[in-house]
């Protein structure tokens, strides 16, 4: 159950890492929810990108170890 929940969090973190950099990218203003509530630079939505990839590849691996 942890490892589903870590996955998830992990998919929504580096969802709106990716949605953030985006909009720093190719848009006047970051993209996703978490411009509405702190201002990021763009190395910090790097960040975010890659620390949910992480996350999430942690726990689908996880998920799918126990299965077999």
């Amino acid at each position: 159950m942890k490892r589903e929940v870590l996955a998830i969090a992990g998919w929504i973190i580096g969802i709106q890492g990716a949605l953030g950099a985006g909009g720093h990218l190719w848009g006047e203003q970051p993209w996703g929810l978490i411009h509405q509530y702190r201002e990021l630079s763009l190395p910090a939505y790097v960040v975010l990108l890659v620390v949910g990839a992480a996350m999430a590849g942690v726990g689908e691996l996880a998920g799918k170890r126990r299965k077999y």
